[in-house]
């Protein structure tokens, strides 16, 4: 009934993952869901078809020319023009950071739900709340990381300075897109690290039901890097495995 096709793909995939799950199929469930879980495949799904296009203009530029002066041998001919300009490239540069700062976004709110001490969770997905922190700590870092990923979401391509005694009058930046997009990418996969350390807390909260097949073998693939925690220390190491896990890990 809402046919954009990453919204489609991202709900298949939701409900593949999900399949079998005695969670999902128990009674008493919530009538609804937070937007931050409910709204998954939308919010998700617009992101991957934001880098969809992306992807296409990457490939585009790739394979084009570039150069200046243009210089055709064969009609013995060479133009002066413009095709260096990276405007193309920082302006979707610019449009990856909204799509990927968005991903951190949402994955922030779930890591705040899953550690606020509802739903049978224990505040902070820890027993003995109060005497122990648990994962408090990472859902301020997320939010940290969330926020700074706001503030690179200010457009470089909207911005220009006149250079070379004003011949180069207009420039797009795009340099300076890349770099913050950069960042922007490396911060969504702590955020993303630090949403998967605390799901799978809550998970083995959640003992003896068990979630799906292919979600308890992710979580048991997870648990050779990670350990339950039991009690505080340091969360540092743990998301920095967490990251790890993530730019490693076969999710097909």
């Amino acid at each position: 009934i809402r046919p954009h096709k990453g919204q489609v793909e991202t709900a298949a995939n939701v409900f593949n993952w999900l399949k079998g799950s005695e969670l999902i199929a128990k009674d008493g469930k919530q009538t609804q869901d937070p937007y931050s879980f409910r709204c998954v495949p939308q919010v998700h799904g617009a992101s991957k078809d934001s880098i969809n296009y992306i992807q296409s203009v990457f490939e585009t530029e790739m394979n084009s020319v570039t150069d200046n002066p243009n210089v055709f041998p064969d009609e013995d001919l060479i133009i002066s023009a413009g095709n260096f300009h990276g405007q193309p490239l920082a302006l979707t540069l610019d449009f990856l950071c909204l799509a990927l700062a968005e991903l951190g976004s949402i994955s922030e709110r779930r890591t705040f739900q899953l550690i606020s001490g509802t739903r049978g969770l224990p505040p902070f997905l820890v027993k003995n709340a109060g005497l122990n922190s648990g994962l408090m700590i990472t859902q301020y870092t997320a939010a940290s990381i969330a926020s700074e990923n706001k503030q690179l979401c200010t457009p470089a391509s909207v911005d220009s300075i006149v250079s070379s005694n004003g011949q180069e009058d207009h420039v797009s930046m795009g340099a300076n897109a890349a770099t913050k997009c950069l960042r922007v990418c490396d911060n969504l996969e702590r955020i993303l690290a630090i949403e998967l350390l605390t799901a799978t807390q809550a998970l083995e909260l959640r003992k003896p039901e068990k979630s799906s097949a292919k979600i308890e073998k992710l979580v048991a693939d997870y648990r050779k890097v990670v350990s339950f925690n039991e009690a505080d220390r340091l969360l540092a190491t743990d998301i920095k495995s967490s990251v790890a896990f993530i730019g490693s890990y076969n999710l097909a």
